[in-house]
């Protein structure tokens, strides 16, 4: 019934189009044949490649720039994302005058119920891991469609689409309790630490969300955990689906890798599961976070039968996912890192896998908090895991939906770090302090628009080369 409701509309009209999630459910609306156009404030790239497709998009709030079939009630639905505030014109528009209206999330949710979804929610390592699950089921019989909250290197994508295959993965987003939307066949969790307290207020609240999705798994499906998570979860789920546990190492684990080594740049060990074991497995990353990452996927595809010469192949070609460890440049002389951690426990990964990596370095790191509440609610945390490198810069909080808190500035952490050379800067002042500074190994981290300064700094850097 809710299927048909989709079906039945002919345009369908993003407010909020650019977003990493709206730019692939726009997609994929495309692709499978309705007239898709939208709104986003700002140009990036994932509005340049909807463009490039032919999906019109426009950067003012001004209806007057949408095309008149989209003012056909009966035929056209709206999606928008929750980050649209409620004084957005068109927004208010198309609720005044009675237009079908769905959040990204129910649309998602809507799709989702046509396929066996393999979901993966978590406060780390969605992204990656949704990435690398789609990866693999694209090198088996199996295929899958699939919508991430990321452009995969492999797919240069956010979005696959397979429409004769039966399976979907979808990364599970909990930010505003969105993934109780979907409609998972099978459910996975990489973490449930406190987070989105803008949304959640409390670390309770957030836990019972996570349970709450876990709940929606089919009852012939599989939840898989990580083995971090307190096992006193198991009293809160209701649904008959069998559950598993996986970890990096850990042999009580259902899901574990083995036998771990690493030559050069490359990982190499065996995954073990209850059904026998994959051995010679050949990753092109490191880091022991995203080792467990790889775990996590093989151990979803695992349960959807994808063989072992398919799962081997998948994992020697992967190679990870745009600002998820990113090495943006690496020689003898120099090496310069991206990555998306906007939480303590991103960062303290991320920091902990480039000193194993690339031991004996010294890291200049440049951070951009993301929104004044969570810098407000993991000041001392934030300053305490920056505290690691040998020298940080940190840029001017990116509010992204937020306005701002009195009192509540990139200072805070500043004020609390250890590490003998921070510098609060502004990013037009970056280049300037990164010439002079002249790093050996430059790391960036952050969720918000710190990408933009990717390509520049690599032109500084290079143009220090020896």
């Amino acid at each position: 019934m809710i299927l048909f409701m989709i079906d039945k509309y002919k345009h369908i009209y993003f407010i909020g189009i650019g977003g990493i999630g709206m730019s692939a459910l726009a997609m994929y609306f495309y692709k499978t044949g309705y007239d898709v156009a939208g709104y986003d404030l700002v140009k990036n790239i994932n509005c340049e490649k909807l463009e490039k497709s032919g999906i019109k998009v426009h950067y003012s709030d001004d209806l007057n720039k949408i095309e008149k079939c989209f003012f056909d009630k009966l035929n056209t639905l709206i999606i928008y994302t929750p980050a649209i505030p409620e004084t957005h014109k068109e927004l208010s528009y198309f609720k005044k005058n009675g237009f079908k209206i769905l959040k990204r999330a129910e649309a998602l949710g809507i799709i989702s119920k046509s396929k066996k979804s393999m979901t993966v929610a978590g406060t780390h390592g969605k992204t990656s891991v949704s990435s690398l699950c789609a990866w693999i089921m694209e090198h088996s019989q199996q295929k899958c469609t699939a919508f991430l909250g990321g452009v995969s290197k492999n797919f240069d994508s956010n979005i696959i689409i397979n429409r004769n295959s039966e399976f979907m993965v979808i990364e599970a987003d909990e930010f505003d309790r969105s993934f109780l939307n979907l409609n998972p066949y099978i459910s996975l969790i990489t973490s449930i630490e406190k987070d989105h307290l803008d949304i959640y207020k409390n670390y309770d609240n957030l836990y019972n969300s996570f349970v709450d999705f876990l709940n929606l798994t089919n009852e012939n499906g599989h939840i898989i955990l990580n083995c971090n998570i307190n096992r006193n979860i198991l009293k809160k789920i209701k649904t008959t689906a069998k559950i598993h546990w996986y970890s990096l190492n850990n042999s009580d684990s259902d899901f574990y890798i083995d036998n771990l080594k690493y030559t050069e740049d490359k990982s190499h060990f065996d995954f073990i599961y209850s059904g026998g074991k994959i051995e010679n497995l050949v990753a092109q990353t490191g880091g022991k976070h995203n080792l467990e990452n790889i775990a996590a996927a093989i151990a979803m595809c695992v349960l959807n039968g994808v063989n072992s010469r398919d799962i081997k192949t998948a994992i020697n070609s992967y190679i990870g996912v745009k600002r998820r460890f990113d090495i943006k440049i690496k020689n003898a002389d120099r090496i310069f890192i991206d990555d998306y951690a906007h939480h303590p426990r991103e960062i303290s990964a991320t920091i902990d896998a480039v000193k194993e990596i690339f031991p004996g370095k010294k890291i200049c790191g440049i951070f951009q908090p993301h929104l004044y509440s969570r810098t407000r609610d993991f000041a001392k945390e934030f300053a305490e895991e920056l505290s690691k490198l040998d020298s940080l810069f940190l840029l001017p909080i990116y509010p992204a939906r937020e306005e701002p808190i009195k009192g509540v500035s990139s200072k805070i952490i500043y004020d609390l770090c250890t590490c003998k050379k921070t510098k609060l800067c502004k990013k037009n002042e970056i280049f300037e302090l990164i010439e002079k500074e002249n790093p050996d190994l430059l790391l960036t981290m952050g969720a918000g628009d710190i990408d933009n300064l990717i390509k520049p700094l690599c032109q500084i850097l290079n143009k220090h080369e020896k």
